[in-house]
């Protein structure tokens, strides 16, 4: 069962920015979480003391990674979003198997009444 069916003569755009995009956001994705990543380990391995004040520094600096990270993603994932939707309204157009007849749309029915202006 098809739920979408081409219209015929339905023509596809050229494609743009968002093919380019979609394919380099696995490679963003990656960049975009190693680099705070490693900045935490670099930040960790070159912490020599260990006194309260240093330590709580430190943590602070996890937090900010973590949101860093999570800020990233959720920016990746919204531009996959976006690439995709530009995509199917790019592509040809689809029509539902089963459309809602609307019985006035063209053709008011008879007794119907009318609005004047």
């Amino acid at each position: 069962m098809s739920w979408l069916n081409k219209l015929p003569n339905s023509i596809r755009s050229a494609s743009g920015l968002e093919w380019t995009l979609w394919r380099r956001l696995p490679l963003i994705l990656l960049v975009g979480t190693a680099l705070p990543l490693a900045a935490a380990v670099a930040l960790h391995l070159s912490s020599a003391q260990d006194d309260a004040a240093q330590l709580r520094w430190l943590q602070t600096m996890d937090y900010v990674v973590v949101g860093v990270v999570i800020f990233h993603w959720t920016a990746v994932f919204t531009t996959a979003i976006g690439c995709v939707v530009v995509m199917l309204m790019k592509g040809p157009g689809y029509v539902a198997d089963d459309p809602l007849e609307l019985s006035h749309s063209d053709k008011p029915r008879a007794g119907a009444q009318t609005e004047e202006r």
